[in-house]
């Protein structure tokens, strides 16, 4: 009977070092940094999003896009704490353009290591960064510039730039169309997103998180606002424009988080 219980003494204590090792294994694991992605799949409604595609909107306007581009902005992460993480604002400014695929997947360094929960970022460039004046803007002005995201200095920014061509059932020879969203007059149109993961994003400094953000591009002329590109093809300005601006807000879900 001594001998038995000399034995699962001996056993439980083996249990309780090996429980602290893994233990500190565990604390060890969540120190340093690591880096996360961030990818934007460009879907149209429940498709696979593709240039020069004719899709059908509900105004029995069929359009055919040639551009997509967007500037993604400010990322901050929020981990299961509730604590945050403001991704350094000099290097918080990206163009997701469909057309060049290395910009579809923002790559994030640096992040302190943790479980993450949510993410929040700007569709834009938000209004305090335009006021630091074309030497504040770092690299990105000349970046955007050569992108063609920006009407001119003095103008700003483009915000989205959603371009192509349309029919209707009384337009029958296509027609061009254009969607630009930045800062009109006194009104900015600078859009914030906050989504949160499906299941946590684990950055480590052994792991980096890849969060599959999906942007239905059909969002932005067939949210909850209706765009009438028959009424006018041009929006870069006006009413129709804070109506596109609010249908860009909710463009955006997560499909699923890699943790590889």
């Amino acid at each position: 009977m001594k001998f038995q219980l000399k034995n699962i003494l001996a056993v439980m204590a083996i249990a309780v070092t090996l429980f602290s090792c893994s233990n500190d294994n565990d604390n060890e694991a969540i120190t340093g940094n690591g880096n996360l992605k961030l990818e934007f799949d460009n879907v149209y409604k429940s498709a696979n999003f593709a240039f020069n595609t004719n899709y059908t909107n509900p105004n029995a306007e069929v359009v055919a896009v040639s551009k997509a581009m967007y500037i993604v902005s400010n990322i901050v992460l929020t981990k299961e704490d509730g604590t945050t993480f403001t991704y350094p604002k000099s290097q918080s400014y990206f163009i997701v353009d469909e057309a060049t695929p290395a910009t579809l997947v923002l790559n994030l360094t640096n992040i302190p290591a943790g479980n993450y929960t949510k993410v929040t970022y700007g569709i834009g460039v938000d209004k305090t960064q335009w006021e630091a004046g074309a030497t504040g803007q770092g690299d990105f002005l000349a970046t955007a510039q050569t992108a063609g995201m920006m009407w001119s200095w003095s103008a700003g920014y483009k915000f989205v730039a959603f371009e192509g061509s349309f029919t209707a059932p009384t337009v029958s020879v296509a027609k061009e169309f254009k969607v630009h969203t930045g800062q009109t007059g006194t009104d900015y149109n600078y859009a914030e997103v906050t989504l949160g993961f499906p299941e946590k994003a684990l950055v480590r400094t052994t792991i980096t998180p890849q969060v599959h953000i999906m942007a239905d591009l059909s969002q932005v002329i067939d949210g909850t606002n209706k765009i009438n590109f028959s009424e006018s093809a041009t929006v870069m300005g006006g009413a129709k424009l804070a109506l596109v601006t609010a249908n860009i807000s909710s463009m955006f879900t997560i499909d699923h988080v890699h943790n590889d």
